[in-house]
């Protein structure tokens, strides 16, 4: 069954080396850019769409799984988030927080249309080409603006680069943890 074309997975984040949770529990969501005025208002530059799930009175962590916080505001601010956290009164406590990341439990993240998959779903998985070789495994995905590339790292020293749309990228199984794809012509 085709996977969904163009919207193999979605962007939930954007990280240098491609890894979007410190655990299957926990997701990251956006990266806090610096303090926001002087009353401890927070800065965060979104990694997706994904952040406008939190809503006030949940809990999120800041930098760890280990670091919960109370929300008391999120809003937006140009293309950035706005967040206020319980604890986090004035700027100098907030100037703490800058750099950190923010993430969420994975099961408050809004589902996803089938076909679609968060990065951390994708990254990690076996490839597997249509007879049954097994090709590597999907070690970052780039973004390229026409669509999105696996980046597929087998035994040998050299990476495969996948395309990910649906004439490649036949079958995306997450309970087997693979994808089943057939190389184009003259992709080895």
């Amino acid at each position: 069954m085709p996977s969904g074309g163009l919207d193999l997975h979605y962007r939930a984040t954007s990280h240098s080396n491609g890894v979007s949770v410190d655990d299957q529990d926990h997701m990251v969501v956006g990266r806090i850019v610096r303090p926001h005025g002087v009353r401890g208002d927070l800065l965060v530059e979104p990694y997706s769409e994904t952040i406008r799930s939190i809503e006030a009175e949940t809990e999120v962590f800041i930098g760890s799984p280990q670091n919960p916080y109370t929300v008391l505001s999120l809003r937006s601010h140009r293309t950035r988030m706005i967040l206020r956290v319980e604890g986090c009164e004035d700027r100098e406590t907030a100037e703490a927080f800058r750099g950190n990341e923010v993430l969420i439990p994975t099961q408050a993240a809004e589902p996803l249309p089938e076909g679609v998959y968060y990065r951390w779903q994708i990254l990690g998985l076996a490839v597997v080409e249509q007879g049954g070789r097994h090709l590597g495994t999907v070690m970052d995905i780039l973004e390229t603006g026409a669509n999105d590339v696996y980046v597929v790292q087998g035994d040998g020293p050299r990476e495969l680069l996948l395309p990910a749309i649906e004439s490649v990228i036949l079958e995306v199984d997450l309970d087997a943890g693979s994808l089943l794809v057939l190389l184009p012509e003259g992709l080895e």
